[in-house]
């Protein structure tokens, strides 16, 4: 389905945005791989992939949501943005995720995509605050994709979310998007409430006729102050997504993201493999967005590539973690998580001073992740199973 899929963003989007795509964040996203890939062979560690929240504030109260939203507003500033991307960029890097809380709720937003016109920045959006001026101006700078949370059908999305006509006004945003020709794309946290409704291939068809061009399923993680494990997917419901992804990637022309099993369809955590690591709006730099402990941060004299790579928390998080399990160390083990924390003394990135950090891991029990030895189900469609064996796979992580 790959040749129809390229019709549609022909067809769809707006030719600039395109090439920005192309060579931004596919030639140039190659690249910062292979250069990775050399790091390690000298025991080097630089991520090729960025995830920076820019904000912790939002304007949904979503189940489960492990970010600290209703307290004071953080935000990294585009200054010290700025900072942090050139030495990003001086490693070879030219793709950041940009998460919040909302990145829409961040005043300088649109500054600091423009200041990067030769970076590409996926923004992890609910779509509730892109009006049509702002997709405009997204079109105009061409680089970036929105890619837009939708977590159920309207009374799902409601009673996850935290309030009404929640999906309603997050298709409004999504519309803006198609309707100005963007590269856009739709999450799904996909847990036992929204599985049903979303796991299925007509509500992928309804986002292809809606104008969508790739979606990315997560499994939700039960982690944080307001963790919701009756959410969490049962072992049989995770590889239930994963045979479906499989499925829908030969099926429909629509491209499907996943970020937890390689080409032969082993689990792996992009932490462990060191493809990627977190900056949270204070600055702190964590092994992952849900392990909410850090020792560093991007804020000091030093540059951000030799402060990853001379983090001894960093470091012992990507080993342990890789020599423990292919899944998800929180979920499967947050004793270990825990004890890390206490070995390296990390400092609780929520910024609360009461321990509730530590105390939260250690009520948390052992769970399932993705990993489900026995029950591998590798890619069939050859550009997937290609690309993950080349640009996203185990790096050496698990021998």
């Amino acid at each position: 389905m790959i040749p129809a899929l390229a019709m549609r963003m022909v067809r769809e989007t707006d030719p600039r945005l395109l090439w920005k795509f192309a060579y931004n964040f596919g030639y140039k996203g190659m690249r910062s791989v292979q250069r990775f890939k050399s790091r390690l062979k000298r025991g080097e560690y630089f991520p090729p992939f960025l995830y920076i929240s820019i904000i912790n504030s939002c304007n949904l109260r979503c189940q489960g949501c492990w970010v600290k939203v209703d307290g004071p507003r953080h935000t990294i500033d585009a200054a010290t943005l700025r900072r942090v991307i050139a030495d990003a960029r001086a490693q070879g890097n030219s793709f950041f995720g940009l998460l919040g809380g909302e990145p829409f709720m961040h005043p300088e937003l649109l500054q600091i995509l423009g200041e990067h016109p030769d970076c590409y920045f996926q923004i992890f959006t609910n779509g509730q605050l892109i009006t049509d001026e702002i997709a405009r101006e997204l079109r105009r700078l061409g680089n970036a994709t929105p890619l837009i949370s939708i977590e159920g059908t309207e009374a799902v999305s409601d009673e996850r979310r935290g309030q009404l006509r929640v999906l309603d006004r997050t298709l409004v945003g999504l519309d803006h998007c198609i309707r100005n020709r963007l590269i856009v794309g739709v999450a799904t946290s996909v847990c036992r409430t929204n599985i049903d409704d979303l796991v299925n291939e007509a509500w992928l068809r309804r986002l292809i006729d809606r104008g969508v061009h790739y979606v990315w399923y997560h499994t939700y993680r039960p982690v944080g102050e307001h963790a919701t494990p009756e959410l969490a997917l049962t072992p049989e419901q995770v590889l239930r997504v994963r045979r479906f992804v499989v499925r829908m990637r030969r099926t429909l022309p629509l491209a499907l993201v996943d970020a937890y099993w390689d080409d032969q369809g082993r689990a792996l955590c992009p932490m462990a493999t060191g493809i990627s690591h977190h900056i949270n709006p204070w600055g702190d730099i964590e092994p992952c967005p849900i392990i909410q402990f850090a020792t560093d941060s991007i804020h000091g004299p030093r540059g951000l590539a030799e402060v990853m790579g001379s983090s001894a928390f960093i470091r012992d998080f990507r080993e342990t973690a890789a020599q423990t399990t292919r899944g998800c160390i929180v979920l499967e083990r947050p004793d270990l998580v825990q004890a890390l924390v206490v070995k390296h003394g990390a400092r609780d990135t929520t910024h609360r001073t009461d321990g509730a950090g530590l105390r939260e891991l250690a009520a948390m029990r052992s769970r399932h992740s993705q990993h489900n030895p026995g029950n591998e189900v590798p890619e069939e469609h050859w550009a997937y199973r290609f690309a993950k064996r080349h640009w996203f796979f185990g790096f050496g992580a698990y021998s």
